[in-house]
């Protein structure tokens, strides 16, 4: 074999092995969009206009209130530990699924579950936005005796105030509730429930929860404000009291 064809077998070998490798190379999971708002505006959910800020780390409330967490977390019994660590794991309208009963099949009501995922989209944007801007710590941060349920290493501190959770519970069970009357007090209480499992849990302040009932409350208040969503609403009422679970 000649040298000028010796060395272009030798190329042609190392280009095919680049190649095989660079095949089996895992690539990078794709980066999800960031959720943006549909119905409503950021000026509408300016955290700046509808929550008070939360105390400060060191000061005489934020420990009264790490305190009540601390309560909360060294006293529960295992039936509310596993209630809350089964409510960490479901940040969905499931929460509500055990409370509505077998009826209430997404599945079932195409319009009532796009209704329910617009409102997840809204309030998890608005939640996150508050976040941001309030950057409070987490109590876990403070007292790392706290293990939180959703805990991990690498998770971020500062966001604290307003708990995801509890706003996706309060924002989901005030148009639920709207959706379904018969069954507010049920679909309300456990909202409320569903929000102190982040206290139990040790994620959240109580004030955290205070916030997330604000605005979660708001958000769904001003999302039936909204032409083009009342319609939606309208159309998802039309569907429950048509599967007989409403009136």
């Amino acid at each position: 074999m000649t040298r000028s064809l010796l060395s272009m077998t030798l190329i042609a070998a190392c280009l095919g092995i680049a190649a095989a490798s660079a095949a089996q190379e895992p690539t990078a999971p794709a980066k999800r969009p960031p959720k943006v708002l549909h119905v409503l505006t950021e000026a509408q959910l300016n955290p700046a206009i509808l929550l008070p800020p939360p105390v400060k780390d060191g000061t005489k409330e934020q420990k009264a209130e790490l305190a009540d967490v601390q309560q909360a977390y060294n006293t529960r019994t295992p039936e509310r530990r596993a209630q809350a660590e089964w409510d960490d794991k479901h940040e969905t309208v499931e929460l509500f699924f055990k409370t509505l009963g077998p009826g209430f099949d997404l599945n079932k009501l195409p319009e009532t579950a796009k209704l329910i995922a617009v409102v997840e989209n809204e309030q998890s944007v608005a939640a996150n936005m508050a976040k941001r801007y309030f950057l409070r710590n987490r109590p876990w941060a403070v007292d790392p005796s706290l293990v939180a349920c959703d805990y991990k290493p690498n998770a971020a501190p500062l966001t604290s105030y307003p708990s995801g959770h509890a706003t996706l519970g309060y924002s989901e069970g005030y148009i639920l509730a709207a959706l379904m009357p018969e069954m507010a007090q049920p679909i309300l209480t456990r909202a409320q429930e569903y929000a102190y499992s982040r206290v139990v849990c040790g994620a959240h302040y109580g004030s955290d929860i205070e916030a997330s009932h604000v605005l979660g409350t708001e958000l769904a208040m001003l999302m039936l404000k909204d032409p083009k969503f009342a319609a939606e609403f309208e159309a998802s009422k039309a569907e429950l009291r048509q599967a007989g679970l409403t009136r």
